[in-house]
């Protein structure tokens, strides 16, 4: 049996959603009171709710669900010719693929070689994946990529000889696995300034029962958790020239903070463009990002892209029965697509209490909003429900070194292996009633708010000691904070 181990450096609940108008109203009373002689203390957490910001979505906000579906609602603005096909969409962003040849042709095509059988697998109910958390889970919503030094024809990740990009545990008759992944954890100690203790779970992983011979001894491999996937639309239509302008590779004012974009391969134009999805802003579109997940873990080809994942020694995959040419038309892509698009963020909840306030200007205070940034405002959209809206989502989705306990050293086009997108903040603080857990990082490895922030290395170092030196209802208020957002 073949195995390979590697290292590290290989490889609070919130409360429902209530509707806008419920949320608006305490902010005008607190305003009113403030103007009718309440003291100073009372009137200055109104004074620090910025204009908008319980509607992180702008327009497209839901309001109307919270709970554990609180990532399920369309675009509240969504507009009445796009209603079915969003709702199609869903269908197949959660319907369960099977092995073709059988009945129903418009789902078959699973595998041979894949990670899930449906995008709500690893996404389930639109939310965050998460690696194993009991001895008997297997890996869902959490994969590993594979890649070797240098790059493809396009500048992108060079694949393992034998296994290709995504290591795919699964198969679909008597095609062998490639193998089976797991991981542990060992516990690290530290403590803050106030001399309370804490720990954080350093992952190793393991690849056992290889079918198709030895990993490359220069094998690199990044552990990858499925991302929430609300407010991608919006993302994608912040403008270039907004990445542009927050863009400072070369550090030139000076703060310690140099994110750059990383421009990425458009393999349906078939040229660069900026890469906006992903961990490491790897895909340039939702539309991208679908149909490359369709093919590298479920299996299922588009006319984006038409070939399976079988590398050359794997026979059985090469060999097994198609779905289709493609197996998922360009209809079918197209609303999955727009559901994808069209998914809502929900609006905050406790936004203007005073200890999340407190919350939010030490985030500040300590630097986090220098990658986190608050807020854009889209630009033009072919979705007129995405265009033109301020949102509030705390990404400036450029690549950030993050420090050496956090690279996988396995470079994505321009993305170095210690670097990583900043990850939206909007909806973290309802993980826990939607997916019933709060692993947060590329890979889970961080059991809430607090601990990602200890794990931020590279050029949030700085945030990260800033965090370490407040006291512990300091940092409870900052964790309040970002968990309201």
């Amino acid at each position: 049996m073949l195995h390979r181990t590697f290292p590290r450096s290989r490889i609070a609940k919130s409360p429902p959603a209530v509707p806008r108008a419920a949320r608006i109203l305490p902010l005008v009373l607190l305003q009113l009171i403030g103007t009718l002689g309440c003291s100073s203390e009372d009137a200055e957490p109104s004074s620090q709710v910025d204009d908008g910001e319980w509607l992180p979505g702008g327009d497209t906000t839901n309001t109307l669900l919270g709970g554990k579906n609180a990532f399920t609602m369309p675009a509240e603005n969504i507009q009445p010719e796009h209603e079915s096909l969003f709702y199609s969409g869903n269908a197949f962003f959660n319907q369960a693929w099977v092995q073709a040849p059988s009945s129903t042709d418009a789902r078959d095509g699973l595998g041979p070689l894949f990670n899930a059988r449906s995008c709500a697998a690893c996404h389930f109910k639109d939310g965050r994946g998460s690696p194993p958390l009991a001895a008997d889970e297997g890996f869902v919503g959490l994969l590993l990529r594979l890649s070797v030094p240098g790059e493809d024809e396009h500048g992108g990740p060079k694949g393992d000889p034998n296994y290709g990009g995504p290591l795919q545990p699964c198969v679909i008759g008597d095609v062998p696995a490639e193998g089976t992944p797991s991981v542990s954890y060992r516990e690290q100690g530290g403590s803050y300034a106030d001399g309370e203790s804490y720990s954080l779970a350093v992952p190793e992983y393991t690849i056992d029962a290889l079918a198709y011979g030895p990993l490359a001894d220069s094998v690199l491999v990044s552990p990858r958790v499925a991302p929430a996937v609300i407010g991608l639309g919006l993302l994608e239509t912040i403008p270039e020239s907004r990445l542009q302008e927050l863009a400072d590779p070369d550090d030139a004012d000076g703060d310690g903070i140099s994110g750059r974009i990383n421009y990425v391969w458009d393999a349906e134009r078939g040229e660069l463009a900026v890469g906006r999805m992903g961990w490491k802003s790897e895909q340039p579109s939702v539309r991208l990002q679908s149909a490359g997940a369709f093919n590298g873990d479920i299996g299922i080809t588009t006319s984006i892209f038409t070939q399976q994942d079988c590398s050359s020694t794997q026979a059985e995959c090469l060999a097994a029965t198609p779905g289709g040419s493609p197996e998922l038309g360009d209809d079918l892509l197209d609303r999955v697509q727009l559901y994808g698009r069209l998914l809502a963020v929900p609006a905050r909840v406790a936004y203007d209490e005073k200890r999340v306030l407190q919350g939010k200007q030490l985030f500040h205070d300590a630097g986090c909003a220098g990658c986190h940034t608050p807020r854009h405002t889209t630009g033009d959209s072919d979705l007129p429900e995405l265009a033109y809206q301020t949102i509030w989502p705390y990404t400036d989705l450029l690549l950030h070194d993050m420090g050496p306990e956090l690279s996988d050293e396995r470079p994505v086009f321009d993305a170095a292996g210690a670097e990583w997108r900043t990850p939206p903040l909007w909806g973290i603080g309802r993980y826990p009633d939607v997916n019933g857990h709060q692993q947060l990082l590329h890979d889970g490895r961080a059991r809430g708010v607090a601990e990602a922030i200890l794990w931020h290395g590279g050029e949030a170092a700085a945030s990260r000691e800033a965090f370490k030196g407040l006291s512990r209802e300091e940092r409870d208020a900052l964790v309040n904070f970002v968990e309201s957002l």
